[in-house]
């Protein structure tokens, strides 16, 4: 986790400090100072748009005391202000944690968790959510995905100044200016890529929070997680239906617990079995292939696979 964080932050300072040092323009300043202003009101706001996407709702105590009650102890295990309970009104099997300073932190599941999932599953799920509370992750990922968002919104700013700006005198400056916008973008995509894996981590890492918060969390997480991914990927009667609900329940899905867009490739371990034990016992015997490495490469989430092995080692007492 500091490793990558280190190589997104210093890298990012390399670069923009030798774009600065080259060119010394004051547009670049600005568009910097714009994106931050943008990314501090969209952190900010988010809840709210969260809210509106995937009409989340405050569950009140007496609609789930139950479920109240399993926050309220776990947040008193992690040491945390228990969140406000929140239900999206959605079928997807999911939960996940939000907030901001306007809001507060929220910890919400789904209507198709709730239906999914058993009570102790379920426990262990907001055991992870609570994690990344914990954790600080809402604000980690804010400041993480600012720098790719500062590169391409530069690049992109150099590249058109360059193709459409100045006159023939600075031509030759111009079109160094293109090049170097383009080259700009092409480094956020980079460090998209860092991006994704700190992502990836600190799933890992709420992993192990839920684990050290649940009774038997190591199990109840690793069937909660197979179960998820399984009901995600029949959700939809069919696969056009399925496309067109996973592009529309996708656009905050570093916030779940698990990656809806990969769920038909994490599916297909689980599909055939029924039993829940056999369900996890069958993922853990799979190959992970050049291209499951791939699409992982491409995720916010690890690949199911390798999550649920972490999960074992948890359990086995090999992480300590």
């Amino acid at each position: 986790m500091v490793a990558t964080l280190a190589l997104i932050i210093g890298l990012s300072t390399l670069v923009f400090t030798s774009i600065l040092f080259y060119l010394g323009t004051f547009d670049i300043l600005t568009t910097a100072m714009l994106v931050v202003s943008f990314n501090i009101v969209q952190w900010l706001i988010a809840p709210y748009l969260v809210g509106a996407i995937y009409r989340v709702r405050e569950m009140k105590q007496d609609e789930n005391p139950k479920l109240h009650q399993i926050v309220s102890d776990l947040s008193q295990k992690s040491g945390i202000t228990k969140p406000k309970l929140m239900l999206a009104q959605i079928p997807l099997p999911n939960a996940f944690a939000y907030g901001s300073p306007l809001s507060g932190n929220r910890v919400a599941v789904t209507q198709g968790l709730l239906s999914n999932l058993n009570e102790g599953e379920v426990e262990a799920v907001l055991g992870h959510e609570l994690g990344h509370l914990k954790h600080r992750d809402v604000q980690v990922m804010m400041v993480i995905s600012f720098l790719p968002a500062l590169c391409y919104y530069i690049g992109y700013s150099l590249m058109l100044s360059g193709m459409f700006g100045g006159n023939q005198n600075s031509k030759n400056n111009n079109g160094n200016g293109a090049i170097i916008g383009i080259a700009f973008i092409a480094f956020s995509w980079v460090l998209n890529l860092f991006t994704l894996q700190v992502s990836r981590l600190r799933e890992y890492y709420a992993d192990r929070h839920s684990v050290s918060v649940v009774d038997s969390g190591a199990d109840k997480l690793s069937t909660g997680l197979a179960k998820i991914v399984k009901a995600t990927a029949r959700t939809s009667r069919t696969q056009a239906q399925q496309q067109q609900q996973t592009k529309n329940f996708s656009g905050f899905k570093s916030l779940f617990i698990a990656d809806p867009s990969t769920a038909n490739d994490d599916a297909a371990s689980v599909y055939v079995f029924e039993n829940n034990q056999k369900l996890v016992d069958d993922i853990l015997t799979k190959r992970i292939t050049f291209g499951d490495k791939l699409i992982e490469a491409l995720s916010t989430h690890p690949n199911i696979v390798k999550r649920l092995r972490a999960l074992q080692e948890l359990k086995n007492g090999a992480i300590a």
